[in-house]
């Protein structure tokens, strides 16, 4: 179907085909310089002291796993209430995901009361995300790590260049990992980052993105390095300078995206104030964040409710989306399911009007009398 209004647009244009084109002339497609030069330009950005160039955030959240060693049996706290790929890396390595419940519909972020009363003698790490790029209680959650000796790992992925009290997410927890999957805030089709702070961690997430190989193709080929040995039993995780190259005009563009992307959220919650039908998460906050959805949460009614609404404003070109399903409901996570009340209130009521940076006043209008006319 074709909307007059999509859910999200690439901010592409001729500067990536020239990156792509370039980097195809260069006649070196995989992991090598374009990759090289992300990586630096990322950490330099968020602030962070190393960056590691990975194929997608999914493999992010894996690495994240094996580099703090989390194994099997060990419980790792974290939210139902994201996409699925957060809790299958707790999988990947055999621990086990112990699902704590979000604040509410006014801020769709895990709870660190929750997180305290998670903890058990198994546990060994939570894992946060930042939900549509709004910081979760750093503060709270970092203290009850200290307190009981956890790693955290942030799943930045909604977050490029959002701000906690002046830092950047992904750069406070242990690891913070990043998607640039097509409709994110950095597109790059497909691909991801690692950020650490942390020298050891990085130079093994190298190691282990590359079949634990202690060198790479470009380090031969340019002469830096004539062999290699193998010693770990890594993976085929790593980026290639084709997508790398786009990740690079994407990161110039990003502040003046972000920039406009809060115009637009500014806009939507004064055309949206009255409308006493929906609840606006996160409204007044003051941190800048990536704004990479606009959620929204209807106040009664539940999920049928809900996907009529949907189907209403795609049949006046709108579309929509939801973000998300809750986990702990999928079939394959039966096992650990448990009572999240929160989590379930608002998996089964809210929806994700369309955002991105050329929105236009016109069309936020146009959705915000569609809303009121249908509700």
């Amino acid at each position: 179907m074709s909307y007059k209004i999509p859910l999200f647009k690439l901010n592409f244009d001729e500067q990536e085909q020239e990156a792509v084109v370039a980097t195809l002339r260069s006649q070196w497609i995989s992991t090598g310089p374009q990759c090289e030069a992300l990586e630096k330009l990322f950490a330099s950005m968020l602030g962070a002291a190393h960056a590691v160039a990975l194929s997608n955030c999914t493999v992010a959240l894996h690495l994240a796993m094996k580099l703090l060693d989390i194994n099997a049996g060990d419980e790792v706290i974290c939210p139902s209430l994201t996409f699925v790929a957060t809790v299958n890396a707790i999988r990947y390595v055999q621990a086990v995901p112990v699902f704590a419940d979000i604040t509410g519909p006014d801020k769709i972020n895990i709870d660190p009361q929750q997180i305290r009363n998670s903890i058990t003698p198994r546990t060994r790490a939570i894992v946060v995300m930042h939900y549509a790029g709004f910081p979760c209680a750093m503060d709270e959650i970092m203290a009850i790590a200290r307190e009981h000796n956890l790693k955290v790992i942030e799943d930045a992925c909604h977050g490029p260049l959002s701000e906690y009290k002046g830092k950047k997410l992904g750069t406070i927890g242990d690891i913070g990992c990043f998607s640039f999957f097509s409709n994110k805030n950095i597109s790059t089709g497909e691909g991801g980052m690692l950020v650490t702070n942390d020298e050891a961690l990085a130079k093994k997430a190298k190691l282990l993105r590359s079949h634990g190989m202690t060198t790479m193709s470009y380090q031969r080929a340019s002469g830096h390095a004539t062999e290699y040995d193998v010693v770990e039993p890594g993976f085929n995780y790593r980026m290639d300078d084709i997508h790398a190259s786009i990740g690079l005009v994407q990161m110039k563009k990003l502040q003046a995206d972000l920039d406009q992307r809060a115009v637009v959220r500014a806009r939507y919650e004064e055309l949206l104030a009255d409308n006493k039908a929906l609840i606006i998460p996160y409204t007044g906050t003051k941190e800048f964040v990536s704004n990479y959805i606009f959620p929204v949460v209807l106040r009664e009614g539940g999920k049928e409710r809900r996907d009529e609404l949907r189907n209403r404003l795609h049949a006046e070109g709108i579309q929509t989306s939801v973000h998300y399903p809750a986990v702990h409901r999928f079939s394959i996570y039966q096992p650990f399911t448990r009572s999240l009340p929160q989590t379930e209130l608002v998996a089964d009521t809210e929806l994700t009007l369309p955002m991105f940076a050329s929105l236009t006043a016109d069309e936020q209008q146009y959705i915000a009398d569609t809303l009121k006319k249908i509700l």
